[in-house]
């Protein structure tokens, strides 16, 4: 295949979540049959066209770097973590759906690496109120992605998704919500798979058509992000 323009996504979650899997159905199209634990990082490639059906299509690289780890590493670990997070174009949060703490710690993953010089430590979570317009002047596209839709039982669906529609409003991100053995979740047409390739587009906007140089290189040099309060009920 002929050499093509890239962009770098990071896949953050909790170990356990689904990342390995999620990443797989993307790239491949196929259910990964045995999933194993990342060490350190993986990276895998999907092809995307950039505004397919237009006259403006191209194609491109997304190089989806799945990171390991949890966030309550030693600072050791966190600091070796951070060498992954330099010159990134966008962020997939994952989470488990089954699991609300995962959801909880994706606000102390998007700290880590969007401050990748500081510790998350000291996160409040909390009942009070968010500071959303931090998210706002994020430069870096974000996606949030639920894993294991098809676990939660009927009767808890309404409590679960209204939970992470508030996750996604604090993100000021896009979400979905699938079964990564699944392939149907992500199908041509579906609403899953219109939200995802709006966000790779975003992503490549953002990376190679945007005129703002601060923006054009991930956010290698971009401000420091904190948060005042964290709610989470």
């Amino acid at each position: 295949m002929a050499s093509l323009d890239r962009v770098k996504v990071l896949v953050l979650g909790d170990s356990g979540v689904g990342k390995s899997s999620l990443v797989h159905l993307l790239c491949q199209n196929q259910v990964l049959g045995n999933p194993s634990w990342t060490v350190g990082c993986s990276v895998d490639v999907r092809v995307q066209d950039y505004k397919e059906g237009t006259p403006e299509e191209k194609t491109y690289y997304i190089e989806l770097w799945d990171v390991g780890g949890s966030v309550g590493s030693a600072s050791s670990v966190k600091s070796t973590r951070a060498v992954f997070y330099n010159s990134v174009n966008g962020i997939i949060l994952v989470h488990d759906l089954t699991n609300k703490k995962s959801s909880q710690n994706l606000y102390r993953w998007s700290l880590e690496a969007l401050n990748k010089d500081s510790s998350p430590t000291g996160v409040i979570v909390s009942n009070g109120d968010y500071d959303r317009e931090q998210f706002a002047e994020n430069p870096v596209p974000l996606l949030l992605i639920g894993t294991k839709f098809d676990q939660i039982p009927e009767n808890k669906r309404n409590e679960v998704l209204t939970r992470t529609a508030f996750l996604s409003e604090d993100f000021n991100a896009e979400e979905i919500n699938l079964d990564s053995t699944n392939p149907r979740y992500l199908a041509a047409g579906t609403s899953n798979a219109v939200k995802l390739s709006r966000f790779f587009d975003k992503v490549i906007e953002k990376r190679y058509f945007t005129r703002d140089p601060s923006q054009m290189t991930g956010f290698t040099d971009r401000k420091r992000f904190n948060f005042k309060s964290l709610h989470y009920d």
